[in-house]
């Protein structure tokens, strides 16, 4: 591709100082394509190069296909050339979190290729269950439940929902709505009295987690790639016991209990409860102990953080069994943009197709071609949300500015009836802006697919410079009235991703640590959250008859954000774990997806957080451990283990825990051996909420390589505190353990955590990351 230094068509000023279109536009463009042609044949012999495209509106250039050498060479010479790019080869990536999390080119072909990876594993969905007829979950392959191992379930048909859509990729549905039908929530009508998702979002986070291999996403009859869940080759067990108003605790517990009988191998919950439960300690909630004892049972459980973020201590996912996830970002960008006549081009987000055949459309603000005599204030109409205020005959073949007005005082805009109101009344496109009142604030929306072209612009920057040339090219009359819109403009296409290469960084929704023992919000010796995993803009399966979100009702996918999204990423890679390593336990699973995550980009830069206003330096309160590396977490060379009985003895560590309020919520009492403290359990990091002179955490590693191994400790010191680990150098083989001795002392009182790690160095190339985070109360007195 050859660019020339010629001006196109959008930089080229016409004798009014605006962009020329119509018939001047045409017949420089007609100009621009003849001296592309001339200036070819001038230089180069025929024969020698084929001319592809010329580009005259935006760049003014051409594109050519040559073998020769001598050609390149001629025109990186020639006079009048600004810059030669060499073509690339463009391929379509959806559902692309497989790819960034490593598990495509790192796992996948391990165990057999994309439709065999999750083979044999049972993934049980408590949501708010699944569209049988998606294309994420179809199988062309049926496999008889009979062949699973050990797993029973049944399907209950009903409402939508077909004995037939049990289809051996779907091995099992059933619902259970008791508990809201008790509470009067439950209408049979809307929700479907069967496990047939008339939500949508159980449908989602199944195809993130199992969905099948390469399935074409539409949307808005736009093609945006290929979707694949985590662990293709996995089988999906339904339960559905949330619904489009949430769900109850009780729907929630029969569902967990069934499917712990049924014989899954993993629970995924993207719901969690809506505050901390009250009671003694978070750990001992009804749902909690319940998860304790599918651990118990070897079932991997694994549940979102919670979306109250970036608050500190907002996590609802509290006990060291769960694996607890958070949410980032992707690199994985959608931009828009939108041409104005002066060749200025601002920006903006918007999945939409672009405005037509390179066209220069007139821009109109809403109020200005609007009839004033409909609910009478200048607001109303700029807001767009009533298309019977719109003059037709004005507003077809224009762009039309609609202010978002996030303090109207009738209602607040919504952005979807803007999109609809512009559909409706035929115009050419939409800008949405900021009101010219409330340019101190920026719009926010989530990410939409559009029918029509449009834009956000959520810098109010961008809105301002869009009214002052809108102000400025805009005739109008003594009595105010426009006479003629002279601005023009051109949306691009919105739909197409580009991918940085940037480093995940923590979602600002993503709940945020410590963890808390209780409702009044002390802290506890529990990091959470455990991991991270993408959760913003995701791709995946949706129901059409949903209408949970209005703006997509009728689309089979869409794109959410959330930890409800991230949530599966990990239930799918410890679905690939568990078909590696069938006899790990939930404890030996999760540890092996902590001790390999990233910390750091890959030039080393530590990850970062979004805040309310900016970005800061992640911590282990931000992403647990750090954002999941699916590759290395099917070998991490050593895993920190945990059995029931050791997570009976941290919760007789805990504060407000005593014998008694321990049987009446365990059926259990504490065994005779005990922990000193709660951070004595065996997990993969090392919290310590309160440290008072010095403190001797226990640890102990199992080796679950394949070779005898000498590993290294080096450590990060937390800020006023002296870590010292025992021993320094060590060896282990295959299948054996050994303890280590932590020592953190306080050199320094603290009055916030401070953060640090104990990295394990393998020899054969096992890195071990162990998060620290300690808060310094004091330190030993003289």
């Amino acid at each position: 591709m050859v660019l020339i230094e010629d001006d196109p068509i959008i930089n080229y000023k016409s004798s009014q100082n605006h962009m020329m279109s119509g018939d001047k536009a045409q017949k420089y463009k007609e100009k621009v394509l003849t001296r592309h042609d001339i200036f070819l044949e001038s230089l180069l012999p025929t024969g020698s190069y084929t001319k592809l495209y010329s580009y005259a509106h935006l760049l003014n250039g051409f594109a050519l296909h040559t073998t020769s050498e001598k050609a390149i060479k001629i025109l990186d010479g020639a006079r009048g050339v600004r810059v030669i790019h060499e073509d690339i080869k463009m391929t379509k990536m959806t559902t692309y979190t497989p790819e960034y999390t490593g598990i495509s080119s790192g796992v996948w072909p391990v165990l057999g290729g994309a439709e065999r990876s999750g083979d044999g594993v049972v993934i049980g969905m408590i949501d708010t269950g699944i569209n049988p007829s998606h294309p994420s979950f179809s199988n062309d392959r049926p496999t008889s439940v009979s062949e699973l191992k050990k797993f029973k379930g049944t399907c209950e048909a009903g409402d939508a929902f077909p004995s037939t859509a049990c289809n051996g990729k779907i091995v099992s549905a059933q619902f259970f709505a008791r508990g809201a039908i008790a509470a009067g929530d439950f209408n049979a009508t809307h929700e479907y009295a069967s496990p047939f998702d008339a939500d949508g979002h159980g449908s989602h986070t199944a195809s993130i987690a199992a969905g099948n291999y390469h399935v074409p996403v539409s949307s808005k009859c736009y093609n945006y790639g290929y979707a694949s869940g985590m662990a293709p080759g996995a089988r999906i067990a339904i339960y559905r016991a949330s619904y489009s108003f949430g769900g109850y605790m009780s729907d929630v517990v029969a569902a967990i209990d069934k499917a712990v009988e049924d014989g899954v191998d993993i629970l995924s919950l993207s719901i969690g409860p809506s505050s901390v439960p009250p009671g003694p300690a978070s750990f001992l909630n009804i749902l909690e102990v319940q998860l304790l004892f599918a651990t118990k049972a070897g079932v991997s459980v694994v549940q979102a953080v919670g979306n109250r973020g970036p608050d500190s201590s907002t996590v609802l996912s509290f006990s060291p069994w769960i694996t607890s996830v958070a949410a980032s970002t992707t690199d994985r960008k959608y931009n828009n943009s939108i041409i104005l006549g002066n060749g200025q081009v601002l920006s903006g987000i918007g999945l939409s197709p672009p405005t037509p055949d390179e066209v220069m459309f007139p821009i109109a603000a809403a109020e200005d071609v609007s009839t004033r005599n409909r609910n009478g204030t200048t607001a109303w109409l700029s807001n767009c949300q009533d298309p019977g205020s719109f003059i037709p005959s004005v507003v077809r073949g224009k762009l039309i500015i609609c202010a978002y007005v996030t303090r109207f005082i009738y209602a607040p805009t919504r952005i979807s009836v803007i999109f609809d109101t512009i559909q409706k009344i035929g115009a050419a496109g939409v800008i949405v802006t900021t009101d010219r009142d409330l340019l101190n604030s920026e719009i926010g929306v989530e990410s939409m697919t559009l029918s029509v072209p449009g834009i956000v612009l959520q810098s109010t920057q961008d809105s301002q410079a869009l009214w002052d040339y809108y102000s400025s090219n805009t005739a109008r009359g003594v009595n105010g009235h426009v006479i003629s819109f002279v601005g023009t403009g051109r949306i691009q296409d919105g739909r197409h991703a580009i991918y940085t290469g940037d480093a995940p960084t923590v979602a600002s929704y993503s709940s945020r640590g410590p963890d808390i023992n209780n409702n009044l919000r002390e802290a506890a010796d529990v990091l959470k959250p455990n991991i991270m995993a993408p959760g913003s803009a995701i791709w995946g399966a949706w129901s059409p008859s949903s209408h949970s979100i209005e703006e997509v009702t009728g689309e089979d996918f869409v794109m959410l954000s959330g930890t409800s999204m991230a949530t599966p990423h990990i239930s799918g890679i410890v679905a690939l774990i568990k078909q590696k390593h069938p006899d790990w336990s939930p404890a030996a699973i999760m540890s092996a997806m902590m001790t390999t995550a990233d910390v750091t980009d890959r030039y080393g830069r530590r990850i970062l957080a979004q805040q309310s206003d900016k970005l800061s330096t992640a911590t282990p309160f931000d992403y647990g451990a750090g954002f999941i590396n699916g590759a290395r977490a099917i070998d991490p060379g050593l895993i920190f283990d945990i059995g029931f009985e050791n997570y009976i003895q941290f919760l007789c560590t805990v504060p407000g825990i005593d014998e008694g309020t321990l049987k009446r919520a365990v059926g259990v009492g504490c065994p005779m051996s005990r922990m000193l403290w709660s951070s004595d359990l065996n997990t993969a990091s090392v919290t310590v909420t309160n440290l008072v002179g010095s403190r001797r955490v226990a640890r102990r590693v199992t080796s679950v390589a394949t070779v005898m191994e000498r590993y290294t400790v080096t450590v990060q010191e937390p800020a006023g505190v002296a870590v010292t680990v025992t021993p320094q150098v060590f060896m282990i083989s295959p299948n054996s353990s050994r303890g280590l001795r932590i020592l953190l002392q306080a050199i320094e009182a603290t009055s916030t955590f401070t953060f640090g790690e104990v990295v394990l160095n393998g020899d054969k190339n096992h890195v071990v990351r162990i998060p620290l985070a300690v808060l310094a109360s004091s330190t030993l007195s003289p």
